[in-house]
């Protein structure tokens, strides 16, 4: 039996997963939340790279989709060797495609010169 703590609506149903029984999910995307984490589990990626003559020396940044979980360590090791310059907008992609999952890495805020 496998036991999952379903995020996707803040009822946060404790779901379990016995074969095929799938039961304590409260709405149908409780259900469709566990097989998707069963059969390929993905995560949006938050992190910080480092940014040049900007007021603070990292830039937060998010995935603009979801990363297969396996991959996530693999992508913070590419972006631990990105660095950008100042200024940035919120949104500007940072890094494109990474490890071709079509999923692009974006800027979280703006940053200005210093």
């Amino acid at each position: 039996m496998r036991k999952f703590i379903c995020i996707q609506c803040p009822l946060g149903c404790e779901i379990t997963v016995e074969g095929e029984k799938i039961e304590g999910n409260r709405c149908v995307r409780g259900k469709e939340y566990v097989m998707q984490e069963m059969k390929n589990p993905k995560r949006v990626l938050t992190t910080t790279v480092f940014i040049e003559n900007a007021i603070h020396p990292m830039l937060p940044v998010r995935s603009n989709g979801e990363v297969p979980k396996e991959l996530l360590k693999e992508c913070m090791k590419i972006l631990a060797g990105v660095k950008v310059k100042a200024p940035v907008k919120k949104g500007d992609v940072i890094y494109k495609n990474i490890l071709n999952t079509g999923v692009d890495i974006i800027a979280s805020r703006s940053m200005e010169r210093k």
